[in-house]
């Protein structure tokens, strides 16, 4: 790892207490762990229940909540860029999830139906909701009317940073055609990339930047899966009610907006390796027919038994915006792209370590501002009630680097505890006054340590 000069703020003590207090976290409550894990499993399972089992309906939920140090010590408490997870030396309830689904079948000879409705309170709402029609148009910078499909639900002049979101509500179909074709109607979440807004299915409490600024998080619109062979299976559709080219869309405006969704899948016969390529393409929005389009490319292995690696690489584009660094009125064609990879180790059956590194571009200062929270939580009168007032958020251009290292440790099945060490840094020749990390600062250093209760 190459140190840069401005690491005066760099102290292991953070990272030394948050493993210690962990250890002593398992050393003192290891027999209530084990208590509590019987207690939840004399309780029931309402899911186990013969009329829930009859109708072929689940419901859960989960908790994520995780504190973060920031080495910059910020005195706004944003940790620059980093939007899950962003505030520093604060507790957050990022994610309080809960979900009833009736999955359908995924073969057979006979139709099915189902559905999908997730609801989730937290700090991570705000980077969730469908706010793919943003304050400002982005190929005129006029502002727009945002629409209200779950934007704002409990006030935004008084929750700064805690509100709800519906990431999730869908129909689903499954039409006993050819090897199975599986439909969705409704909000769901893209099939795009890698890793996944939901906390439980990531391994690191943070996200690289491909998820945070260079893909879709959700789509409304129609999404269709169908499965060619025991090695290949493909998937489209068409999504609208955004102004982001089909990104993030709502239920009530910018519906005159169609994009197209599409993708395909190859798996090893062993299930050990797996490609995947998709992406989305259409108009910008109901203005323009500007193009904005994606592609990702992932690539998953099993080196051995234990060892697991991931390696991505996504690159999108919008073509005449608004950015930071074109002249005012005068719109360019923007473009964002990078690499990133995943490499994990399963030390024991309840114990797994893992590193990643990546590398984001956006060259136009389109994609990337910071803070994220304040940029996503602004009208079209340029206040953002994540700051109380005006917004602050700014958009650098650059490469962005980051390299995150942590481990996932489940004492119970229903726990997992995720401490981790980041490092961002970015390549944006000099900066004048506030830069994505502080003021004059082109790095940080993150130390956060998080978990993940499944009920």
């Amino acid at each position: 790892m190459n140190y840069h000069p401005n690491h005066d703020c760099f102290n292991l003590k953070p990272l030394a207490l948050s493993f210690a207090l962990i250890s002593a976290f398992a050393t003192a409550h290891a027999k209530s762990l084990t208590e509590a894990n019987s207690l939840l499993e004399t309780m029931g399972d309402p899911n186990e229940s013969s009329l829930m089992k009859n109708m072929g309906v689940k419901v859960g939920a989960w908790l994520n909540a995780g504190v973060t140090y920031n080495g910059n010590d910020p005195v706004n408490k944003f940790n620059g860029p980093v939007t899950f997870g962003d505030r520093s030396a604060e507790l957050q309830l990022n994610q309080l999830n809960l979900y009833i689904q009736r999955a359908v079948a995924t073969e057979g000879d006979a139709w099915d139906v189902g559905a999908r409705v997730d609801v989730m309170f937290g700090t991570d709402s705000i980077f969730t909701q469908a706010y793919g029609v943003p304050a400002f148009d982005v190929n005129t910078g006029q502002p727009l009317n945002r629409g209200n499909w779950d934007l704002n639900f409990l006030g935004s002049n008084d929750n700064r940073f805690y509100d709800i979101a519906i990431p999730q509500a869908y129909a689903e179909l499954y039409a006993p055609v050819g090897n199975g074709l599986n439909i969705k109607a409704g909000h769901f979440y893209t099939p795009i990339g890698y890793e996944t807004v939901p906390a439980p299915d990531n391994f690191f409490y943070t996200h690289a930047y491909t998820m945070q600024y260079g893909e879709p998080f959700t789509h409304t619109g129609v999404m269709g899966n169908y499965a060619v062979d025991s090695n290949w299976s493909v998937m489209g559709g068409v999504v609208t009610g955004s102004a982001t080219g089909g990104w993030d869309g709502n239920f009530n405006k910018q519906l005159g907006n169609w994009s197209g969704l599409m993708g395909g899948t190859w798996t090893s016969d062993d299930k050990g390796t797996s490609f995947n390529a998709s992406g989305t393409y259409g108009g910008t929005s109901e203005h323009s027919s500007q193009s904005w389009g994606i592609y990702s490319l992932v690539l998953k292995h099993n080196v051995t038994d234990k060892f697991h690696m991931m390696l991505q690489h996504d690159h999108g584009y919008a073509n005449s915006v608004v950015t930071s660094s074109a002249s005012p009125g005068t719109p360019v064609d923007a473009e964002w792209y990078g690499i990133n990879s995943h490499w994990y180790y399963d030390v024991l059956d309840n114990l797994a370590a893992g590193i990643r590194a990546e590398w984001f571009r956006d060259q136009k200062g389109f994609r990337v501002c910071s803070p994220g929270r304040v940029s996503a939580a602004t009208d079209g009168a340029n206040n953002s009630y994540a700051t109380g007032g005006i917004n602050t958020s700014s958009c650098t251009p650059g490469s962005y680097y980051a390299i995150t290292a942590g481990v996932n440790w489940k004492p119970m099945k229903w726990l997992n505890i995720r401490p981790n060490v980041r490092y961002d840094w970015v390549d944006a020749g000099s900066l004048a006054g506030s830069g994505p990390f502080g003021e004059n600062k082109k790095d940080q250093f993150l130390f956060s340590t998080d978990m993940n209760i499944n009920f």
